[in-house]
């Protein structure tokens, strides 16, 4: 793959993000965009952290520093696109960002983190304006949502033309299975369960790091509020790290053993497999990006249950292509996991409807609106020097 179709060179990628053993949507992002054949871009990805020890993750951050400074001298990038979130990636990136800044390269920032604003919020004034003139001198910044493009317009007085928004990709299966006139139905979550913290809450003191809830106990508590021939219908699967031990105590002491399944992280070929046995999508969580368990449902043709946060909102109409309830409202989860439980023509409408949503947001679309961010900086690049 050396030229694209306008005969024009591929452009040469160097990505940074997380390693592809890392759990997470971060790296479902990148792997997609990684696997997909196209014409106009090759990428080198190069993780920041891996899945591994402290020391593990150090080497690792120090090599991906020395692969960067080898790729710009040897003159093997055309454009560097950075994946970060919140917390410590904020800071590893900034390191990567300030030494491409010094060989005056083409950056693309790429936004995640559902709690960047709490996150960035939490910070001493001085971290914050470093953040603000860092993220000044990147090319382009891509955002998940047109909330998240107003959030870093206003808070980090970035020009809005610099700041692309591009709703996360998905793939979208050709098929879908049959779910009509099921018997027993299986409502499904996938993400974090528990809230997460990370080794820099050792600062807390001097610095506020939010622990991201996507509501996956508020999930087990509702599921027990269902009235006895509700919960005779559905089991509910949870997969995905985190507090599990607790999330499965909870479980027992709720007396839902044999109808909540907590399941270790799978991989994409089991979560497609779940994915294609569930009947429906839940996830209540508090802050959000744009979830990638989300639109990876909705490819399945599962009809989803979610909060208003983040980008979400402009994917989901309530009742049209899925269910919004209130970040930590158990009424409201109860009677929108009811109305699945006891309308087949809902559950099928609202699946149906948010496939449709999804197709435009396909990997295979999405890698052509990523060449032109790439084009678009680099061009731009071109006329500065």
């Amino acid at each position: 793959m050396e030229n694209s179709t306008n005969d024009r060179p591929a452009i040469k990628v160097l990505m940074f993000g997380t390693g592809f053993d890392v759990k997470g949507g971060i790296t479902s992002v990148q792997k997609l965009i990684v696997e997909r054949d196209s014409p106009s871009f090759i990428i080198q990805h190069i993780p920041t952290i891996i899945q591994g020890s402290a020391r593990e993750n150090i080497l690792a951050f120090l090599q991906a520093i020395f692969q960067l400074c080898w790729v710009i001298f040897t003159k093997q990038v055309d454009v560097i696109h950075i994946h970060f979130s919140e917390r410590g990636s904020t800071l590893r990136k900034s390191i990567i960002i300030w030494i491409s800044l010094l060989f005056r390269q083409s950056i693309i920032l790429h936004a995640h983190g559902g709690s960047y604003r709490e996150f960035y919020a939490g910070l001493p004034r001085v971290l914050q304006r470093v953040l603000v003139w860092t993220f000044s001198k990147c090319s382009r910044i891509i955002v998940l949502s047109k909330s998240w493009q107003d959030y870093y317009h206003s808070t980090f007085d970035i020009d809005r033309s610099k700041l692309i928004v591009l709703y996360n990709p998905t793939l979208v299966p050709l098929e879908i299975p049959n779910r009509l006139e099921r018997k027993q139905l299986k409502f499904v979550f996938l993400g974090l369960i528990g809230k997460r913290g990370g080794a820099l809450d050792l600062v807390k003191s001097a610095i506020s790091f939010p622990k991201p809830d996507k509501g996956a106990f508020d999930l087990i508590n509702a599921f027990a509020a269902l009235p006895e021939s509700d919960r005779d219908r559905v089991e509910l699967v949870l997969a995905g790290n985190g507090d599990l031990d607790t999330a499965n105590q909870l479980i027992s002491d709720l007396k839902l053993t044999g109808k909540v399944t907590i399941l270790s992280w799978i991989d994409p070929q089991q979560r497609d497999e779940l994915l294609a046995s569930a009947d429906a999508f839940i996830l209540p969580s508090y802050n959000e990006g744009l979830p990638m368990s989300m639109l990876e449902s909705m490819a399945w043709g599962l009809p989803v249950i979610v909060t208003p946060v983040g980008g979400i909102p402009e994917v989901i109409t309530h009742n049209q292509n899925g269910l919004l309830i209130e970040p930590g409202n158990r009424e409201q989860l109860v009677a929108a996991m009811q109305s699945l439980i006891g309308d087949e023509d809902l559950r099928i409408s609202l699946g149906m409807a948010a496939r449709h949503s999804v197709a435009g947001l396909d990997i295979h679309c999405y890698v052509k609106s990523l060449a032109e961010v790439y084009t678009s900086a680099i061009e731009e690049k071109h006329i500065q020097d």
